[in-house]
């Protein structure tokens, strides 16, 4: 069996832990022995995004010696964490004590959907659903910086009993951001607002995504609406249980 290592990320531990079980579920019947480093902590993402870069670069090398003492695969359920574990982590470990170290860490570390289809070369996980219909949002961190969204569309189409739709602007920004919805709410709101009337016009039941944040966000814009348009991450459709 693989042996892999969890990185949950903030927003599942904080506001979605049945994201995490779900994502656990999945790469066990998948194969694989999960495990979960009980240190680890942000990867440091939103100050590195607010530019204080000095407490990124602190929680980075935190993460990475906690990282650096596993094996086996580092798996995300998030392609805007796994950007900055990939990408960013080693850079701000340029010149340092811990750059070697970062950069074996971000050589291991795997998007959730790419792992199961890149490095597991899975299709089917055999899953069954009650007919929906189910549309993909990719986020733009996974999207523009991992190459991420054929992954899981394509774990989308081998649930049994789902129909899967795509969006007039399937490249659209959600318009969460991270903190850009916090210093500009009337931009990102506007954002968000022409999404949701882009993925509400396709007659989806579910908006399935790889990202809690942006998950979020949508799902507070479609219940202001009262849309009956839900949201779900893509570890949750591919569980054995909803």
């Amino acid at each position: 069996m693989t042996r892999v290592q969890l990185f949950v990320t903030c927003l599942v531990d904080g506001f979605a832990p049945e994201v995490g079980t779900a994502a656990t579920e999945v790469l066990e019947r998948a194969g694989c022995t999960v495990e979960f480093p009980d240190a680890q902590t942000c990867c440091g993402q939103p100050a590195y995004n607010a530019g204080l870069v000095a407490d990124a670069e602190a929680m980075a090398a935190y993460n990475v010696e906690v990282l650096d003492a596993t094996d086996g695969p580092i798996v995300v359920p998030s392609g805007s964490c796994t950007d900055m574990l990939v990408h960013h982590v080693p850079a701000l470990a340029e010149g340092t004590g811990w750059e070697q170290a970062a950069r074996r860490v971000a050589a291991r570390t795997r998007e959730f959907t790419q792992f199961l289809v890149d490095d597991l070369e899975i299709s089917d996980l055999g899953v069954l659903r009650e007919g929906c219909r189910v549309v993909y949002h990719s986020s733009c961190h996974g999207m523009r910086n991992l190459g991420l969204g054929p992954h899981a569309r394509a774990l989308i189409d081998s649930v049994t009993g789902v129909e899967r739709v795509e969006p007039a602007q399937p490249d659209q920004c959600c318009g969460f951001g991270g903190l850009f919805a916090v210093e500009m709410p009337e931009v990102s709101a506007a954002i968000m607002d022409a999404k949701l009337d882009d993925l509400e016009a396709t007659g989806a039941d579910l908006v399935v995504g790889g990202d809690v944040s942006c998950l979020l966000h949508l799902d507070g814009g479609l219940r202001r609406r009262n849309s009956p348009l839900r949201v779900c991450h893509i570890a949750e459709l591919l569980a054995t249980e909803p």
